[in-house]
């Protein structure tokens, strides 16, 4: 229904690629057709059919060929500029292409091998580019959420397609040439930007990760909500979920998670987080439009995969408290642990297809086995204590012909 599309593509949204620079497209209400009997949506970029596809259940559809093309147009299409983006706490760059998309780069800042120091608090670990990557992996091939916007690592040439095409002075003037003859530069932000922490190419190329932009916020409100479980961000105090072993009971009764399946998709985004061994999950968001009843978008998963010697097992809390999982996600996550669609192997098989693979280092890959095994002995525990159907959702809609997922 026209409700639960982000866009309306029954009155045709118009490319108008020098609107495009501000962001900005043009709604008419007639069907255009060039002459080549082609209607004028065959003829939009990739990101603007990845744009118009976004719906109330996903971000794209299991089928949409133009996710495919996105994803090489990720690593293909020429950079035409480059700005730092603001806000955060490392560097991540604008950078805009000539068909006028957008996409979100973080530079590699470690090796694959690299685990996070032990010393190290979640809210100070690296960024890595590889995770981005991995990320969408999981969530699109593996898991089958597709929340997580489309991502592809890329090699860059620093000098050509980042430093001669910026029009960003701060960025620019941080640029130089390393003692070993390479080119670097810092940028600014509030973490890691300073050159004993520059980012530097071998001589001039640089690995990193590029998530297609949402739609602009001009045209697609999102709102941001902080998540229940949220971490306390300080060295000496714990959340109210660590000392609270009630705390679903609390966040059952306050909207939205009294009603509808937002508790749902908190138990989903909890599972990808463990398997991932991402803490860093303040906040998510959703489109304004579809109120409460749509899914959580999986934004920012740099600091997933920093630890393949540890399971931190505080991400799996909410799981653990409220016992709730959605049929479809529990049947997924079945089969995952079955010898002939193994994660790992299913992972490292889907990872293969970008361009700087290897994208994880196999430890990583075996932790995500492991990992699953406590995903379902968790969910196990809660079926013995609270009884199947007070656990697991029955989240298919079952009609004559069909048996279709509510997401």
């Amino acid at each position: 229904a026209d409700g639960d599309l982000l866009f309306n593509v029954n009155s045709d949204i118009r490319f108008n690629p020098r609107a495009a620079e501000q962001s900005e497209w043009q709604n008419e209400d007639h069907e255009e057709f060039l002459p080549t009997g082609e209607t004028s949506i065959d003829s939009y970029p990739n990101w603007l059919k990845f744009h118009i596809g976004i719906n109330r259940y996903e971000l794209y559809s299991r089928h949409n060929p133009a996710i495919e093309a996105l994803l090489q147009d990720l690593v293909s299409q020429k950079i035409t500029s480059v700005a730092m983006k603001s806000g955060g706490t490392q560097l991540k760059l604008i950078m805009t292409f000539q068909n006028y998309g957008q996409a979100l780069f973080k530079p590699m800042k470690q090796t694959r091998e690299q685990e996070t120091p032990p010393d190290f608090f979640y809210f100070s670990d690296y960024e890595r580019h590889n995770a981005e990557i991995a990320a969408f992996h999981l969530d699109r091939q593996i898991l089958d959420f597709r929340r997580v916007p489309p991502v592809a690592g890329r090699l860059v040439n620093m000098t050509r397609e980042i430093r001669d095409v910026t029009r960003d002075k701060k960025l620019w003037r941080t640029f130089f040439i390393s003692p070993a003859n390479n080119i670097c530069f810092y940028g600014e932000c509030s973490y890691y930007c300073s050159t004993e922490h520059a980012l530097c190419g071998k001589p001039d190329q640089i690995e990193g990760s590029l998530a297609a932009f949402l739609p602009d916020l001009s045209l697609a409100k999102r709102k941001t909500w902080r998540n229940p479980w949220r971490r306390s961000y300080h060295k000496r105090k714990k959340a109210e979920w660590e000392v609270d072993p009630d705390y679903c009971e609390e966040v059952k009764q306050t909207p939205p998670y009294d009603s509808g399946t937002r508790i749902l998709d908190i138990m989903d985004m909890t599972v990808f987080d463990f398997l991932m061994g991402n803490m860093d999950r303040h906040h998510y968001e959703t489109f304004e439009k579809f109120g409460n009843e749509t899914f959580i978008i999986h934004l920012d998963n740099g600091r997933g995969f920093g630890k393949y010697s540890h399971d931190e097992l505080s991400i799996l809390v909410p799981l653990n408290q409220c016992c709730r999982i959605r049929k479809s996600t529990y049947l997924r996550l079945q089969l995952l642990a079955k010898e002939e669609y193994k994660l790992s192997l299913l992972m490292k098989e889907s990872l293969l297809k970008d361009k700087i693979a290897p994208i994880l280092y196999q430890p990583h890959l075996e932790a995500m086995d492991r990992r699953l095994r406590i995903v379902l002995k968790a969910v196990s525990d809660c079926i013995e204590k609270d009884g199947y159907d007070n656990v697991v959702e029955n989240d298919y809609n079952t009609d004559v012909n069909t048996v279709a997922t509510e997401r």
